[in-house]
């Protein structure tokens, strides 16, 4: 998986406020579910939560932007969420570079 790009991607989440309660937890769960499943493909590299908010920054990898995309949007709870990308490319002194 390491010939594939970086993006850090910023997601809040907006439920609806009429929206029913079980139905915010059913896709919460789906949408745990199919993060460890995009996690065990090498998708979803690191996830961080905004303290106070349904927010989210995460380190994803993907071949390209539009295959991102497929994957962004396939997540449970796309409907309800404001996705900013920021693609990623290495630094001359990041410690990682081989």
């Amino acid at each position: 998986m390491n010939d594939l790009n970086e993006y850090l991607v910023n997601i809040q989440i907006t439920w609806p406020r009429d929206l029913p309660e079980d139905v915010i937890e059913r896709l919460s769960v789906e949408e745990r579910k199919m993060a460890a499943v995009r996690a065990a493909e090498g998708h979803l590299v690191r996830m961080w939560r905004v303290p106070g908010r349904r927010e989210n920054w995460g380190l994803w990898r993907a071949a390209n932007a539009t295959q991102l995309h497929d994957i962004l949007s396939a997540l449970p709870v796309w409907p309800y969420m404001a996705v900013t990308v920021h693609p990623l490319a290495q630094h001359a002194v990041d410690p990682f570079i081989d």
